[in-house]
């Protein structure tokens, strides 16, 4: 009760503009949500930089949750992973034609990226309230909607189920692919405003790829699998894998985990025990156990990552999905690119 009455009242103070919202200089999407973690927010990042590929002067904002360094950074491909924050890192390297930083300071960070930047993603901003963004758009997970959680720490809200009102895009992430949602249950239960526009995505797993270039593709082919994920909730992948492999060890680890040498031995322990097996992790997990030094060979040749991308489950929601992000565009043709 002493946390909702928190977030009321300072949501309220921004309602009412007792503490003032500013707006950037240049126009800006916001891409959040209201569950800790698990929604899927570096996919639906990267389905719109997807969006936005051929656009000139793209940025991505993040906060690089996790990292060791200060203020205001610019993130490169060869950037660290422990000082701009995995995810941040992962879209630079994805998307080198795309201007990504980091900074707790949202206000701070748009103002040094619009002198080069005619747009600016904001990853997880749904809570910054500082910054009024051009369009706001609202992650939901189909597995564990937000109007049948609780707020922490009983549940895995952060926020408030109302923020969904600042909402101009829903997206229900995670959908069964194969299956047609009931768009009207999902709208009256997220309490939705008839210009709230709401569509449905899922995830699609892509073929492994190694963490390290002198891996051993033969490991691929092994029946047995080792799993290590430092993410919120690794169960999808478990389900994907099963498929393919057996299972016989997993290692979870926290959310944004950063691997030490005793994790390290973890997983060579694990590899002692089974030593024809493959050894697979996410793709921002990769990213911190490259930053591992000394990682043994043994490890090397082993380790693999899963790579994941969001896509919408229907042509009718990404038309009109499509249709909202076109006053953001300088082309006047929108593409999509898979």
């Amino acid at each position: 009760m002493l946390y909702r009455l928190v977030l009321a009242l300072r949501h309220l103070a921004y309602d009412k503009g007792w503490i003032k919202s500013v707006e950037a200089s240049v126009p800006t999407i916001s891409v959040g949500n209201i569950t800790v973690g698990g929604t899927g927010k570096t996919p639906h990042v990267e389905l719109l930089l997807r969006y936005f590929a051929e656009e000139p002067g793209v940025a991505v904002l993040s906060r690089g949750y996790g990292r060791k360094s200060k203020g205001f950074q610019k993130v490169e491909a060869g950037s660290s992973a422990s000082l701009a924050g995995d995810e941040p890192l992962q879209i630079a390297q994805k998307f080198p034609l795309v201007r990504v930083a980091v900074c707790k300071d949202r206000v701070e960070g748009c103002r040094q990226l619009a002198e080069s930047s005619r747009l600016v993603i904001l990853d997880d901003a749904l809570q910054y309230r500082r910054l009024k963004p051009s369009l706001s758009i609202v992650l939901v997970d189909f597995n564990r909607p937000v109007f049948k959680d609780k707020l922490l720490p009983w549940g895995r809200l952060r926020d408030l189920p109302s923020r969904i009102s600042a909402a101009d895009i829903v997206i229900v992430t995670k959908c069964p692919p194969d299956e047609e949602p009931d768009r009207g249950y999902w709208r009256r239960q997220l309490k939705l405003r008839e210009d709230q526009l709401i569509v449905f995505s899922s995830i699609e797993y892509c073929p492994p790829e190694p963490v390290f270039p002198d891996a051993d593709p033969r490991y691929i082919y092994s029946q047995r699998l080792i799993l290590v994920t430092g993410i919120a909730n690794d169960k999808p992948l478990i389900s994907y894998l099963s498929d393919t492999y057996r299972l016989v060890q997993r290692l979870s680890f926290p959310d944004h985990h950063n691997f030490s040498r005793r994790d390290v031995r973890s997983i060579l322990y694990a590899h002692k025990e089974n030593p024809t097996a493959c050894i697979m992790t996410t793709e921002k997990d990769a990213q911190r156990l490259r930053e591992v030094a000394d990682m043994p060979e043994k490890l090397r040749q082993r380790l693999y990552f899963v790579p994941i991308r969001a896509r919408f489950i229907s042509a009718q929601d990404e038309e009109a999905f499509k249709s909202r992000l076109q006053p953001f565009l300088s082309n006047a043709e929108l593409r999509l690119f898979y």
